[in-house]
């Protein structure tokens, strides 16, 4: 279909350009290039994520061969090598994390009325990080002292509700985990589900002075007393439901209220979990069940290092580096936003390559996702179906 638009140009319309613009007046670049605005940077860097580019010149080459379609696909400067390498430089990251948290809102109207058979609350965040590995050669300015190697840090609250960041932050390699409960935004009645490092006492005093609920692995050295035990379920693996209070002098000082501690055997695994939370109206097995959700925020993290471009980088600064991962999330959303509005069937993967290998297509990206009809084909030996 000619008249159609470009499937890349479809996949960045939830953007509007008017709210790329409001991103971009905010951070404004000291000397920018004419002919190759923030909104062109921003669409080159997507384009590398969705059709798996390797290099600021392979990016490049590709347009460049389809130089009669670069105004389908929504570009208006002039694309070059020159162009890209400087933006990459010198154009603030700022503004494409901006972009990525005007998306993050989107996505969370869309999953937020999605329907979940679970017993989990409505609002249920995890908070993780993980490390972006880089040459040390290329990247020195990323020294990461416990590895002895490059490497820089992205932090993620992925709301569980369909598995999309809800706020995320790229920061350097040796940034402390659990300083990241200051900076993350904080809704009232939400579950948090945290791991050990995040275990915090000063800190998460803030989730529950702001109504929020926390679920955290505990550790071993955490002294407590107990105040009240209740009777635990049979056969769900709750081997203790008990309302503690702390008894060191530094952990009571700073968090006076009582906590509710639950011990939940991992036949699975063979372990013994204990969780500390500072709910005490749900049932035990969901909030063993929200932790065991958590890994969701591990798979996104896989998921992005394999299926995104965060492993090859189009420059050696530490503004090009943040300039690309948040575009990676950003192109992660623009999918996620596309698979949610048009209903597909198809998994997050599945729908990345399809959109990796038909970016320059004219086509309705609900034609392109249609299945395609099972054709029956008459044989004298045998009869079977063609797709």
């Amino acid at each position: 279909m000619p008249n159609a638009p470009t499937v890349f140009s479809q996949i960045v319309a939830p953007l509007f350009q008017t709210e790329f613009a409001r991103c971009a007046n905010r951070y404004p670049m000291g000397r920018s290039s004419r002919s190759f605005s923030a909104y062109d940077h921003f669409l080159v860097l997507c384009f590398g994520q969705l059709t798996y580019r390797e290099s600021l010149r392979d990016i490049i080459t590709c347009l460049s061969t389809r130089r009669s379609l670069q105004f389908h696909l929504g570009f208006r400067g002039r694309l070059t090598r020159t162009n890209f390498a400087y933006a990459n430089e010198h154009r603030n990251w700022r503004v494409f994390a901006a972009v990525a948290e005007l998306l993050m809102r989107k996505a969370t109207r869309l999953y937020g009325s999605s329907g979940d058979d679970s017993k989990a609350p409505e609002l249920v965040f995890a908070l993780d990080a993980s490390i972006i590995d880089l040459s040390l050669k290329l990247f020195p300015w990323a020294y990461f002292a416990r590895t002895r190697r490059g490497a820089v840090k992205l932090h993620a609250l992925l709301a569980l509700r369909g598995t999309f960041p809800a706020w995320a932050a790229v920061t350097k390699a040796d940034f402390p985990d659990m300083k990241m409960l200051d900076e993350i935004p904080l809704a009232t009645s939400a579950f948090y589900v945290l791991d050990r490092a995040y275990l915090d006492f000063t800190r998460l005093v803030r989730l529950e002075t702001a109504g929020a609920f926390f679920v955290v692995r505990n550790k071993h050295h955490v002294r407590f007393q107990v105040i009240q035990s209740r009777p635990c379920p049979e056969g769900s693996g709750i081997l203790s439901d008990q309302t503690i209070q702390l008894t060191t002098k530094r952990s009571r000082s700073v968090y006076r209220s009582f906590l509710r501690r639950i011990e939940f055997d991992d036949c699975d695994q063979n372990r013994r979990l204990v969780f500390l939370t500072n709910n005490f109206t749900v049932e035990p097995e969901v909030i063993c069940d929200l932790y065991k959700r958590r890994w969701q925020v591990e798979l996104f993290f896989k998921w992005i290092k394999q299926h995104l471009r965060i492993r090859n980088f189009y420059g050696r600064s530490e503004n090009a580096i943040r300039c690309q991962v948040w575009t990676a999330i950003c192109s992660y959303l623009l999918v996620a936003i596309a698979r949610k509005e048009l209903k597909l069937e198809q998994t997050l993967y599945q729908t990345l390559q399809i959109v990796s290998v038909s970016a320059f297509e004219h086509m309705p990206l609900a034609e392109l996702f249609a299945p395609s009809p099972q054709i029956e084909i008459s044989d004298p030996q045998r009869t079977f179906a063609l797709s």
